[in-house]
């Protein structure tokens, strides 16, 4: 009997064992396909302050690239994938907003207004004011944009941060002009560069300023920009702000920045063996073999002579140099209730990869601030720079005195053996086209350095 019993234990036990698994197994499909299953969400969209319907809000699900724009009415219906989705709602001069789908099918949002923006502080001819009250199209660069760039000027650090504001470089050497053109050039025959204001005064340049010296730049766009500075305002004005003490205990700042820089891409040039089939091929067609390839190359049958030769790079001999850049600077700031100060000092070391071009700039400013009196203000600056420049650019070479050659032509177009005399078509009509050695080039202007 007890025999049985036990038979008959295991059996149920058995059983109930495969009832709870089959439980199980429908749970967890069930609790998959509730998971798993696409959710519609549908809302409204509408201002948080004026409680107005927004259109054209993006509504997109966090993380891709699925979404939909509210209509006329502020309305939106989007298909999320699972309750774990999250919604995310964006407009301009509105803060961003993400919500939690959840079991939610339908989710109202109220959007807040941006205000950041409007209240920042932006430098006018007048002083300053805050963004929202002018009326004017104003562009700003704060410190902390210009400092991310470690450049040898302030203008380079403002490429590519100001809507309407194009900044280009003439040429590559070390002390090649920076151009800025505020919404284009307004004219043919003169100059279209803009005004420069440096703390309130006139300046002809700001290339010589360092980038940690400078607390904001503000560009004034429009024809507000000539109600106090007239017709010297009508290409745009730039406003530097230079960095001022501040009260409280002196603080000690120093930052420094070191980095190396190559050459990303070279033109590809002709081997030696190539460069004298090509020139023996282009006499051939002009029926000068013997006058103007035989005394430089030799006769045909010792082409063979030319065969694995390694001739010159000029593109790397010249261009291919690892350069640095070297960066630090020290700045004290400090002051009582009455009188502040700023002392800052910049050094910059730039060694260019073209060879014997080389950079280097000290700079130092003070600024003393004194209020006497409620009503009096007392302002004290004084800047020095001092700039070494060895080298030049690409282009900027003056070959004997005549028309403005470019280096970067004798070294991709020099002949990769040093023959003498040797030009680049044999066209003696032609004398511009006649090439010189790529370290003659560079050496009219050039102070060598280790």
């Amino acid at each position: 009997m007890i025999k049985n019993f036990n038979d008959k234990f295991k059996s149920y036990r058995k059983m109930l064992w495969r009832v709870i698994m089959l439980s199980s197994c429908f749970l967890f499909m069930n609790a998959m396909y509730v998971t798993g299953q696409g959710i519609q969400v549908s809302g409204t969209v509408k201002d948080g302050t004026t409680s107005e319907p927004i259109p054209g809000v993006n509504v997109y699900i966090d993380g891709t690239q699925t979404g939909v724009i509210t209509d006329f009415d502020g309305k939106f219906s989007l298909d999320v994938p699972n309750s774990n989705s999250v919604l995310v709602f964006s407009f301009i001069g509105y803060k961003i907003q993400k919500v939690n789908v959840g079991g939610q099918k339908t989710i109202n949002v109220a959007l807040l207004s941006d205000v950041t923006a409007l209240d920042e502080v932006v430098a006018i001819g007048y002083g300053t004011a805050k963004r929202k009250d002018v009326m004017g199209s104003v562009a700003s660069v704060s410190a902390d944009q210009l400092t991310i760039a470690p450049v040898s000027s302030a203008v380079e650090a403002l490429t590519g941060k100001m809507a309407g504001v194009q900044i280009t470089s003439t040429e590559g050497s070390p002390d090649a002009e920076i151009k800025i053109r505020v919404r284009g050039g307004g004219s043919i025959t003169q100059d279209n560069s803009p005004l420069f204001i440096v703390d309130g005064f006139p300046v002809e340049s700001i290339s010589d300023i360092p980038s940690s010296d400078i607390q904001s730049i503000d560009v004034l766009k429009d024809a507000s920009s000539t109600a106090i500075y007239g017709s010297r305002g009508a290409n745009g004005v730039v406003i530097v702000t230079t960095k001022s003490g501040v009260e409280g205990k002196m603080s000690v700042s120093y930052n420094a920045f070191y980095g190396v820089k190559k050459i990303a891409k070279t033109l590809d040039v002709l081997d030696a063996e190539d460069y004298v089939m090509w020139q023996y091929e282009l006499a051939a067609l002009r029926d000068e073999v013997e006058d103007k390839y035989e005394p430089y190359f030799g006769t045909y049958q010792d082409i063979d002579l030319y065969e694995g030769l390694e001739g010159n790079d000029w593109q790397d001999q010249v261009f291919g140099r690892t350069g640095t850049s070297f960066n630090h600077n020290l700045s004290l700031t400090g002051g009582s209730e009455k009188t502040k100060y700023s002392f800052s000092y910049a050094h910059m070391e730039d060694k260019a990869i073209m060879l014997g071009s080389d950079f280097e700039r000290d700079n130092l400013s003070l600024k003393l601030n004194n209020k006497p009196h409620k009503r009096i203000n007392l302002d004290f600056s004084v800047r020095y720079s001092n700039t070494k420049i060895n080298g030049g650019g690409a282009n900027a070479f003056e070959d004997k005195g005549s028309t403005s050659e470019s280096r970067l032509k004798h070294a991709v177009l020099y002949s990769p053996i040093p023959l003498e005399g040797v030009t680049s078509d044999f066209d003696e009509e032609e004398s511009s086209s006649d090439l010189i050695n790529p370290f003659t080039v560079i050496l009219t202007n050039v102070k060598f350095k280790s």
